[in-house]
């Protein structure tokens, strides 16, 4: 299994005690369990075999035990339990926004509700104000939460669509007669959530793939099957598109099952006009001949544009712009030189400031910004005054003895909701990098809280603005906020805005992003790291950025150290 597959379970073993009410330091103790185990670089089962899953933070004898449960038999006795006991629904229930718990549990309890549809009906007809703790107005929430959520189901988040991914074509390129196997659509173009997850596969029998993917372990049932094509679904709750093709025809079917329906069209219309024709199976002339296509690029220059990248197949003008040789080229993994948003240990992070070091180095980068989190935030354990002086201080002295990097001082000042930051200019002056980010009073109204962001921009001191828009995919929508008005204080304050690389934010958007750019705004494309894993996500922050057209002088985190400092200050 899956490290984040055991951590799911576990992060739902939780959900389930805490709607049942049941002692709140159990309750921590496997979340804490999830998260360590969602952290962890070596596999699960690694560890297991070696004796070593005690040594893991967070996980004792009594979570190891039941990890060896998860190994050896696929599920855990005590989650199945609590699942019979508890209807599904209900955890769906809890994931609204302002339910949580325990307003989940009196909805089971006193109304029997056991599902989105029992609880949007209990509100329509008025039932849901009467219970303690509820009201009219999160009564009106809980409906508009029931159709935002709805509106969702039937999307995934990027990273769990490339988990899988990774996984099938890992199993796919063992069988017999495969020459090559890639993950094609959303996700390959890098949308934020993906609907389902298609792949192409190159072999010579197709009947050995699509047999072999029936019987796959993580395929829950076949929906749909031809001679070429299997749909399944999985038990991760993503359906799997399987294409499979002939060696000679991979690339351009391949190419076909990318990009979006109305870029191929395109496409199509050209080579039309061309007088050749194009469809999955190659490109061809009048004499219906192929014409020699070995890489994606040739089926472009053969239509006498440029090279269109996965990422901008979207119909948003590429097309257009290729044939005009207006492309722009698009930023890279390896422009970037450093991190301007990581957390450690000094407040809620899993990495100590010798491990971004390291980690940091070992990619490439020159520099890297620490940007704990500032004293309100006391969630997070924010850094009072004295601390983060402390940490500076350390972080001075540990550039001493670096000649080939440099670690940046910082901090992630909380925005407070009248707009003021965390901390008085005096502290926020000596500083190399200050981020500024909203992490509460999400409710206020749309003008108050775009004028809370405004002010942060209007300080001399702040740099960057993080995650501005405050969603968490598939968890939380975006808050109510004026993002053109933002983009505009933005460009007059030359303050930089995050594309923030976790794939559970990835915010700004592409659509943001590219309006930024166009109003002359600088992008950071930043990790905010609070554990190794996240700091390997920032090829999503890469791709948002590519998607929004974004070149590397767009991006303030692809300069050389002295160019940076030039920058922000």
């Amino acid at each position: 299994m899956q490290n984040f597959e055991i951590a799911w379970i576990f992060s739902e073993l939780a959900d389930l005690l805490e709607i049942k009410g049941e002692d709140f330091f159990k309750v921590r103790a496997y979340r804490r369990a999830a998260k360590a185990l969602a952290r962890l670089e070596q596999p699960v089962q690694e560890l297991y075999r070696s004796g070593k899953l005690s040594q893991v933070p967070g996980i004792g004898k009594a979570i190891a035990a039941k990890i060896k449960e998860i190994i050896e038999t696929g599920k855990l006795a005590k989650h199945q339990e609590l699942l019979k006991e508890i209807p599904a629904g209900v955890l769906a229930v809890r994931q609204l926004p302002g339910i949580g718990a325990g307003r989940a549990r009196a909805l089971f309890k006193e109304l029997a509700i056991t599902d989105l549809t029992e609880l949007e009906q209990a509100a329509k007809e008025r039932k849901v104000r009467s219970l303690k703790g509820f009201s009219a107005k999160l009564e009106s929430d809980i409906l508009h939460g029931i159709e935002m959520m709805r509106n969702r189901q039937n999307s995934i988040r990027l990273s769990v669509a490339r988990e899988l991914a990774a996984e099938l074509k890992e199993f796919i390129k063992l069988l017999p007669g495969v020459k090559a196997v890639s993950e094609a659509g959303s996700t390959r173009r890098w949308r934020d959530t993906v609907g389902d997850l298609d792949l192409v596969v190159a072999a010579d029998d197709p009947a050995t793939v699509l047999h072999a993917m029936a019987a796959y372990p993580r395929v829950k049932e076949v929906v749909r099957q031809e001679s070429q094509r299997m749909v399944v679904n999985t038990w991760w709750g993503l359906a799997v598109d399987l294409q499979v093709a002939d060696p000679a025809a991979y690339i351009t079917t391949l190419h076909r099952n990318t990009g979006c329906k109305a870029h191929y069209a395109k496409l199509q219309e050209i080579a039309q006009q061309q007088g050749l024709h194009l469809n999955h199976r190659g490109l061809f002339n009048q004499a219906g001949q192929h014409l020699p296509i070995q890489h994606e690029q040739d089926i472009y220059e053969t239509l006498q544009m440029t090279y269109i990248p996965p990422e901008l197949r979207e119909d948003r003008g590429e097309v257009e712009a290729a044939r005009a040789g207006r492309l722009p080229a698009v930023i890279e993994l390896g422009d970037i030189k450093g991190d301007l948003h990581i957390h450690t240990t000094w407040s809620d992070s899993a990495l100590q400031l010798a491990d971004v070091v390291q980690l940091c180095r070992r990619k490439g980068y020159a520099y890297a910004a620490i940007t704990d989190h500032s004293r309100s935030l006391k969630i997070a354990r924010g850094l009072e005054i004295e601390r983060l002086q402390e940490q500076h201080r350390l972080i001075r002295e540990m550039n001493e003895q670096m000649e080939d990097f440099t670690l940046l001082t910082g901090v992630e000042a909380d925005i407070l909701p009248n707009g003021e930051l965390d901390y008085p200019d005096e502290i926020l002056e000596t500083m190399d990098v200050v981020i500024a980010s909203v992490h509460t009073g999400f409710k206020q109204s749309k003008q108050e809280i775009t004028r809370r962001i405004m002010r942060a921009m209007e300080n001399e001191h702040v740099d960057i603005i993080a995650h501005m828009t405050g969603r968490i995919l598939g968890r939380r929508e975006p808050y109510e906020v004026d993002m053109e008005a933002l983009i505009e204080t933005a460009a007059k304050t030359k303050t930089a805005l995050e594309i923030n690389a976790s794939p559970d934010r990835l915010d700004i958007n592409e659509i943001y992003a590219r309006k930024a750019r166009d109003a002359g705004v600088k992008i950071c494309i930043n990790t905010d790291a609070h554990d190794a894993k996240r700091l390997d996500e920032m090829p999503y922050g890469v791709a948002v950025a590519r998607r929004a057209w974004l070149e590397p002088g767009d991006v303030i985190n692809t300069l050389d150290l002295p160019s940076l400092r030039e920058v922000l200050r």
